[in-house]
């Protein structure tokens, strides 16, 4: 079935040129960019709001610099993959975050800054010459393995559930990017979730994105792989960089059945003794508003919250109305956003080490650069979250699985069978 569709975006060019999409588009065929695009998931039925959000705006900026949505006419079906899926290839110069100047000719043509695009280009060429992302979806033209397959089970359930609940899409803010890193060298954008490998996975982007400077990622301490200046995220570019890399990249993140992962952040930040700034900064407000006759020592220290405490913290509305949550125990899709940033790789947990692998393939890292393996006996299990569980009444397990259902639903992870909610 053909589909025409001709938007007007919602973007100020400079001048009063206007910048148009006007683009066939036949369901269940995929389009491949040489240039993988940001907004490279388009159906038939989402066609209208995904073209009017790949615009890109942040808040704050400039006319002369905002980006604007064209797409040509002479795209061409190359394969039937899915009709949740549609890349787009445009034999011309006027793509996705093309530049629009108001002295041309005819309505909706592009003339890329060629200079200021040439300044932001990387050297990420890998073995074959070519971006992670450009390996990944040129992969995905050819007979698919079983890991690519599950890999685009993925992208496509996560673009499925974005379309039925988020009719609504916003701007991106600066704010939006901070947990985005970034590696320049091999072009890549990296969404740190806390409590999901997050430690190892900044070890291994610092070994990529340091010259030579480290090369075994077990080298790195702990604590050195969490100082901000050892990496730089996505929030510290321009809104041009920050386009073209959003464009360009290849996007990952990491992801964890929802509440093994708040079970191991209160773990963690509440039963260790060293924690004593989670103590002081959480624990003492935790404790004064949901423990009944609490002790001095208790009300000072703040260093024995029990889980109950803990989740009524989480649902007390007062909580998020004085400020967001911790990134420790905030929701993935509030950390990193899934349904803006469409991301090219879903990584989870309970595959940590097959889908690490894959993703280093895909950026065609030397083989010396191994994903460490954990040898953590004490690490968080379905096992011993159901025991933390088994303390907290029906009311509040349900009141807290739809706090945190969006990332059940995002990331496909079945409601827990200890839950006792049915």
């Amino acid at each position: 079935m053909q589909i025409r569709v001709s938007i007007t975006c919602p973007c100020t060019c400079i001048g009063s040129a206007r910048c148009l999409t006007s683009l066939d588009v036949t369901e269940s065929c995929s389009f491949f960019s040489p240039f993988p695009l940001e907004q490279n998931l388009l159906s038939s039925e989402n066609l209208l709001e995904t073209a009017t959000a790949a615009c890109w705006l942040l808040p704050g900026s400039h006319t002369s610099s905002l980006p604007c949505l064209v797409l040509r006419e002479d795209c061409l079906p190359l394969s039937r993959l899915s009709c949740r899926f549609v890349m787009q290839r445009c034999h011309s110069t006027c793509l996705l975050n093309q530049w629009c100047r108001p002295d041309v000719s005819s309505p909706g043509f592009c003339v890329g800054m060629a200079a200021e695009d040439g300044a932001m280009r990387t050297a990420w060429q890998g073995k074959a010459g070519r971006s992670p992302l450009q390996a990944l979806y040129e992969s995905d033209q050819l007979e698919q393995s079983s890991l690519q397959a599950v890999h685009q089970q993925r992208r496509e359930l996560l673009s499925n559930v974005c379309s039925r609940y988020t009719r609504k899409r916003r701007l991106l803010r600066p704010d939006d990017l901070r947990h985005l890193v970034v590696d320049d060298t091999h072009g890549l954008l990296y969404c740190y979730v806390p409590k999901v490998a997050c430690t190892n996975w900044k070890r291994v982007m610092m070994v990529l994105t340091g010259q030579g400077k480290y090369r075994d990622p077990l080298e790195i301490p702990a604590n050195e792989a969490h100082v901000s200046s050892n990496l730089r995220t996505l929030s510290e570019y321009s809104i041009p960089e920050i386009n073209h890399r959003l464009r360009s990249y290849l996007k990952f993140i990491f992801v964890r059945e929802p509440f093994e992962r708040l079970v191991s952040a209160y773990r963690n930040k509440f039963t260790r003794s060293y924690n004593t700034a989670f103590h002081k900064r959480y624990g003492t407000k935790i404790i004064r508003r949901h423990r009944q006759e609490p002790s001095d020592r208790a009300l000072e220290r703040g260093d024995d919250v029990r889980f109950e405490e803990f989740v009524y913290y989480l649902l007390d509305p007062r909580t998020q109305r004085e400020e967001p949550f911790n990134e420790h125990w905030e929701r993935v899709h509030s950390l990193c956003h899934p349904c803006i940033v469409h991301y090219d790789v879903v990584g989870k947990y309970e595959t940590l080490v097959e889908d690490a692998n894959y993703i280093l393939q895909l950026v065609g890292a030397d083989t010396s650069v191994k994903f460490p393996s954990s040898s953590k006996t004490t690490r968080t299990t379905d096992d011993m979250t159901a025991q933390f569980f088994q303390d907290i009444s029906p009311f509040y397990q349900r009141r807290l699985f739809n706090l945190y259902k969006m990332d059940y639903l995002l990331f496909n992870y079945s409601i827990p069978s200890y839950l006792r909610i049915r």
